[in-house]
């Protein structure tokens, strides 16, 4: 199915007639989900790829408390779009979030690292026991080994980066209480206005459990020489801040080899993804262990 403007305008015009005569421009990125510019305050979110409205239920449900105590703008749903004959899926209207995406305009300012800290320091409270989980969102590093190696040799890594996952790998699991995470934070999902942090967007793996999963943010968007002030501002002890690495070292795989397929033309690449995960691969290394 097409997801064009005239389908578009007519699930507005269908169920929400005050929103249809606004001004509609796609917005090109996403995987997910397709995005429309809704006039200058709002926004659509419409499946495209996933292939359940789970995601977006989840962010109907929760966003709106979430975004009360972040300290940057997130995409608040103000509308859920109901699955019907013309569209089978749920779909949301949310508010706007202004900016640039940092896969195609990278975070350039030291002092984001306060800003992504003083935002993960808000989200990750403790989740409540009918919190979202997403598969493979949170969790224990070990089951992910399979793949990450497959990757580690496709992508000829260096030595170090292995040595990263193993370090990650053997740290001490997380007991703690599970908290809340965005589960997916890379530069297309972070949005850039006069070289910093300027909003998170695109809440669909929205999860709960070890924070290390989202911490590795500080080093996929960050600019260089960075961490350390991230983590002075969000300390951490040893174990987490290596499951982080860990995960970074993960991510960033995964932004070279999407960015790859998006050079070569494949479908679901993002050939912006491959300078940022190659920077990010950059940023670890440089660290040692």
């Amino acid at each position: 199915m097409s997801l064009d403007e005239e389908l578009v305008r007519t699930l507005l015009k269908e169920q929400h007639p005050d929103l249809a005569d606004l001004e509609l421009k796609e917005v090109d990125g996403g995987w997910g989900n397709q995005m429309w510019r809704l006039g200058e305050d709002l926004a659509l979110r419409i499946p495209r790829n996933d292939p359940t409205s789970v995601p977006l239920l989840n962010e109907h449900r929760w966003l709106p408390e979430i975004a009360a105590r972040v300290p940057l703008p997130v995409p608040t749903p103000v509308r859920l779009g109901e699955p019907s004959d013309r569209f089978p899926k749920s779909w949301l209207v949310t508010t706007w979030v202004s900016g640039e995406p940092a896969d195609r305009t990278p975070i350039s300012s030291p002092q984001a690292a306060d800003s992504l800290a003083a935002f993960l320091l808000a989200l990750h409270t403790e989740a409540p026991a009918d919190a979202p989980r997403t598969p493979g969102r949170g969790d224990g590093l070990r089951g992910h080994t399979e793949g990450f190696e497959k990757w580690a040799d496709e992508f000829a890594v260096e030595d170090g980066v292995r040595e990263v996952w193993a370090d990650g790998v053997a740290a001490p699991e997380y007991t703690g209480t599970p908290v809340w995470l965005h589960s997916d934070l890379h530069p297309a999902n972070v949005v850039v206005a006069d070289g910093t942090l300027a909003g998170v967007v695109d809440f669909g793996d929205l999860s709960h459990g070890d924070p290390a999963t989202d911490l590795s943010a500080a080093w996929l968007l960050l600019p260089d020489g960075s961490v350390d002030r991230f983590f002075e501002a969000y300390p951490v002890d040893d174990a987490t801040y290596r499951r982080a690495r860990a995960w970074a070292a993960a991510r960033a795989l995964s932004l070279i080899a999407i960015g790859t397929a998006g050079v070569k033309g494949l479908r679901g690449g993002k050939p912006t993804w491959l300078p940022a995960g190659h920077a990010a691969m950059q940023r670890i290394l440089s660290g040692g262990l």
